[in-house]
């Protein structure tokens, strides 16, 4: 098991935020998009995250970018392709991180589940 990544520091590139679990850098005119082990509910970010999770996280998006990607586009350049100052961190960042392109984000959140339970159940059950 590798060492828990609770954030990245990575001098040379500009961290232009810092959210739930990903912090995100601008490299030249792309982004980086890292995923940490921090691990959030309810728009909380937890105390304690869990190793492992940045990679995990990362590998189920590529999964899902790859398989939909001729029917939609999508902002992925690459996962293994670390230039100019990032490529001093390609060990740190392998297997967490997104080399994407800069896009205008498309304000929609899906959720999936095996099966409707929780919040969506009891919304369904109210609103149908």
């Amino acid at each position: 098991m590798s060492a828990v990544v609770w954030e990245t520091e990575l001098p040379g590139l500009k961290l232009l935020s810092r959210g739930k679990v990903r912090d995100l850098y601008e490299v030249g005119n792309d982004l980086l998009l890292v995923a940490t082990d921090r691990l959030s509910a309810f728009d909380v970010v937890l105390p304690t995250p869990i190793p492992d999770k940045g990679p995990v996280l990362t590998q189920l998006s590529l999964f899902w970018f790859e398989a939909l990607g001729d029917i939609v586009a999508h902002h992925v350049l690459s996962a293994s392709d670390f230039p100019g100052a990032a490529a001093a961190y390609r060990q740190q960042l392998a297997g967490r991180s997104m080399l994407c392109r800069k896009t205008r984000p498309l304000p929609i959140e899906c959720v999936v589940r095996g099966y409707l339970a929780g919040s969506g159940w009891k919304d369904y059950r109210a609103t149908g």
